[in-house]
């Protein structure tokens, strides 16, 4: 049992920190909410005369009464129980109106990462094994723009074009058409619910309305993807374990999969890194097409100075790039065995 374990540690310890780093972040959204300007619940009040009794009830419903360090204290001990409070826009708890509005948006991230990845490895292989074609010059000229044109501005430039000029997308105004009525809640993500349930007609205006939005996530992130995957390919192109296996008649097939298999681990780690940028640019784009989801959850908890829905939107925002970040560095170390911590290192080509 013991021997097992040790075996499987490499990927145990990365499972069992994760807590710690959660808990951690806990610690710095508390001080960084707090570090925000002006009284809250004057904010909350808007000015209107409140009596002392009541600013009392008040600051204690937001966890203000105290010194800084029993409001730290009070705060952990609720994010150690899933408790964030309630919501002082909506008067539900925090976590429920949290989980009503997270699938949308990870469904949303997580079609435009599916798609830039597809992407990236189509357009990678094309440029490298026709470098010299009109489309792989374009795809080149294209990854080497990563990052010269932010998500908000794509999204503009679409709606204008695609919706004012040509008419080719429905209006930037929800997830689907105004006049059919929402999904059944079947996994909670739309998108799959309008499928799960068969309502076509429902699911066919999502997907037209989905369409834009995840066109313009796709050009935003996935060159970042490009780039580096391009090169990764360049390199194992030219090493030594590919012109092994030419030379011994290895099938294209292999010479491919061996090529991809030493060119992933880079682009695997910088898909951590994109998603948790997309995840914040789904959250822009969000608000861009008027779509439910975490952005607007966040937009109404800043304007609002709704403190503990700001502190679970954080907090469940960073929860989700660290799982991620987990899941991306434990698929690295199942591609290259080398990058396991205690292992000899062994050729993964």
């Amino acid at each position: 049992m013991i021997a097992a374990v040790k075996r499987q540690r490499w990927w145990i310890g990365r499972v069992a920190v994760l807590p710690v780093h959660i808990f951690a972040f806990a610690i710095g959204v508390f001080f960084l909410v707090r570090l925000i300007p002006g009284d809250p619940v004057a904010t909350i009040m808007g000015g209107q005369p409140i009596t002392p009794q009541a600013l009392e009830a008040a600051r204690k419903s937001l966890g203000l009464t105290g010194s800084v360090f029993d409001q730290l204290k009070t705060y952990l001990g609720n994010v150690i129980h899933s408790r964030f409070g309630d919501s002082i826009t909506t008067g539900q708890p925090v976590l429920h109106d949290i989980l009503q509005r997270l699938p949308a948006t990870v469904e949303l991230a997580v079609i435009a990462m599916a798609g830039a990845v597809l992407l990236t490895l189509g357009a990678g292989f094309l440029i490298v094994n026709r470098p010299r074609n009109i489309v792989s010059r374009a795809l080149l000229s294209y990854a080497r723009a990563a990052g010269a044109v932010p998500d908000f501005v794509l999204g503009v430039a679409g709606i204008f074009l695609f919706f004012s000029v040509l008419h080719l997308v429905p209006a930037p105004l929800g997830l689907y058409d105004p006049l059919l009525n929402p999904p059944p809640t079947i996994t909670s993500f739309p998108l799959v619910d309008a499928l799960l349930s068969g309502n076509i007609h429902l699911f066919v205006s999502m997907v037209t309305h989905l369409i834009l939005p995840e066109i313009v996530l796709i050009l935003a992130y996935a060159p970042f993807l490009m780039k580096l995957f391009i090169r990764a390919l360049e390199d194992a192109v030219d090493a030594p374990p590919t012109r092994f296996r030419i030379a011994s008649g290895a099938s294209r097939r292999a010479v491919n999969l061996s090529v991809t298999r030493r060119a992933a681990p880079s682009t695997v780690a910088m898909f951590g890194t994109l998603f948790g940028y997309m995840l914040g640019g789904t959250i822009v784009i969000e608000q861009l097409f008027s779509m439910p989801g975490m952005g607007a959850f966040g937009v109404t908890a800043v304007n609002d100075a709704d403190l503990v829905s700001l502190e679970g939107f954080l907090l469940v925002v960073a929860a989700i790039s660290l799982v991620v970040f987990l899941l991306v560095d434990i698929a690295n170390m199942l591609i290259d065995p080398r990058r396991r911590p205690g292992l000899a290192e062994v050729d993964p080509a």
